[in-house]
């Protein structure tokens, strides 16, 4: 966000409306919302929830894995599209629906209840990244143990069991400071860097197995990923479906994502170039022409994350599963790394926690970015506080870039099992998605202005996503009541 105060990016002068870009290259320069929300994407769910569930279960849910990854860009398009016609952030549409409301909407507190389980998921990254920080520089831990009085006092024992505790605390601490640091820009350009890179490397990784002898993949283990199986085991089966669908709800575009990707939109500045709504033909050229930079901006980031996700999955369905690792507890990071170590060397040791500690920091920072300005939202929409102009607004955006990294940090000093942590997590956008879907078919009939709706294929589909994920929604629901019940 701009530090001038004059500046608001949720704001539709005329004075900012701009042509669409006429060329592929010209459109191709005005992504990146996409790309902000892959950074968002491409982390915990990816690294440590869908790497153990190809280890538990082999590759049993490839079909899964592809899906998530496809079929919410659907949903996530339409919310964009909504922004687009509207001007209006997503949190500002849904507060206008009808039905239940105190202060704000039913559909907004929802939001804000997914959102405080969804940190548990930042705490897991918190946690995660500090475990590789430790396992790659354990001089900070031991620094910490020897000045808190070593094994003699309380806090030097606890800091003994738990060394990757210090680093932890820096990360969130180091998180804060980018966040306070810059606005959209650096988000967009720092987000962009790290999520090439990590799709690049572990594309290569798995492209690598292909050469050793134990992890190569046969097409008859990808054929295995489609034949809808389940374990036949009746426990084992609500266990598996359990985790799937937690790894469902948190890798594609999650709940969250959903949620946050129109203020990336209206933040790059695609409602702004498009203008306030009038009658005239000349805005409903340039808002078709938006949407389509804002189409390619979805199908772009789309590709990359799911080539990062598939990847991760086939590697933990491949090497993990074949040598009986199950990561988990305050080992997770280390026994993901010896993933690496036992098929390409030992010297992949060091290059993994570096890159563990890209996918997961760069998900705590984008994802605190989404969260804080969401919430700013919710808090003048609830009538707990007042912006009298974007510098206020842009204040408390501040205020809540420092609070989530921190209740992340305090979540894992509470709780310290990252992967428990990821699943919970993902089990609450998991159950949001059906909430998020439907409202969005009510605003494609109510708020999107006719001409630049969809074509009615678009609509099918959306319609289909809504449905099939209400389905695996209330499967897991149950599933998981059966089992508490049991």
């Amino acid at each position: 966000m701009n530090d001038d105060a004059s500046y608001d990016p949720y704001a539709m002068p005329t004075d900012a409306i701009q042509e669409p870009p006429e060329t592929l290259w010209k459109a191709l320069r005005k992504i990146g919302p996409g790309i902000i929300l892959a950074g968002s994407i491409v982390g915990s769910g990816e690294l440590i929830a869908t790497t153990t569930l190809g280890a538990k279960w082999g590759y049993m849910f490839l079909w899964l894995i592809l899906f998530s990854c496809v079929i919410k860009v659907f949903v996530q398009i339409e919310l964009g599209r909504v922004a687009i016609s509207s001007g209006k952030p997503t949190l500002g549409v849904l507060n206008e629906l009808p039905g239940w409301r105190y202060r704000v909407n039913w559909q907004v507190w929802w939001w804000l209840f997914m959102v405080l389980a969804t940190v548990a998921q930042l705490g897991a990254m918190v946690g995660a990244v500090g475990q590789a920080l430790n396992l790659a520089m354990p001089g900070l831990g031991e620094w910490a143990i020897r000045s808190c009085g070593g094994e003699t006092t309380a806090i030097g024992r606890f800091l003994t069991a738990h060394p990757e505790h210090p680093w932890a605390v820096v990360t969130g601490l180091v998180a804060v400071g980018l966040l306070l640091s810059g606005g959209y820009l650096l988000i967009e350009r720092l987000t962009t860097f790290l999520v090439v890179s990590i799709t690049f490397v572990t594309v290569a990784c798995v492209v690598a197995l292909q050469w050793t002898t134990k992890f190569a993949i046969s097409w008859a283990d990808i054929a295995s990923g489609f034949d809808f199986h389940f374990p036949s085991d009746a426990a084992d089966r609500a266990v598996a479906i359990t985790k799937a669908f937690a790894v469902f709800g948190m890798t594609g575009v999650g709940a969250a994502e959903l949620y946050s990707y129109p203020y990336w939109c209206l933040e790059k500045g695609y409602a702004r170039f498009v203008g306030p709504r009038t009658d005239d033909d000349a805005w409903a050229h340039r808002a078709n022409g938006w949407m389509r930079v804002m189409h390619l901006d979805a199908w772009v980031s789309m590709v990359v994350f799911t080539l990062a996700t598939v990847s991760f999955y086939l590697l933990g369905a491949t090497v993990l599963k074949r040598l009986e690792l199950y990561p988990e507890g305050k080992n997770f990071i280390a026994e993901l790394a010896s993933m690496y170590v036992q098929v390409f060397g030992q010297w992949t040791w060091y290059f993994f926690l570096i890159g563990a500690w890209a996918v997961l920091f760069k998900t705590l920072y984008v994802a605190s970015a989404a969260h804080s300005r969401l919430t700013s939202d919710f808090f003048s929409m609830a009538g707990f506080v007042r912006y009298e102009n974007a510098h206020d607004r842009l204040r408390m955006i501040r205020i809540l870039c420092v609070f989530f990294p921190m209740l992340a940090l305090v979540f894992y000093l509470a709780v310290g099992e990252p992967r428990e942590m990821v699943n919970f997590g993902g089990f609450a956008q998991g159950v949001t998605l059906p909430v998020i879907a439907g409202a969005t078919l009510y605003l494609r009939y109510k708020e999107t202005d006719p001409r630049i709706a969809p074509s009615r294929l678009t609509d099918a589909i959306v319609w289909v996503t809504f449905l099939l994920v209400t389905v695996f929604a209330g499967w897991a629901v149950w599933d998981q009541v059966t089992k508490w019940v049991g």
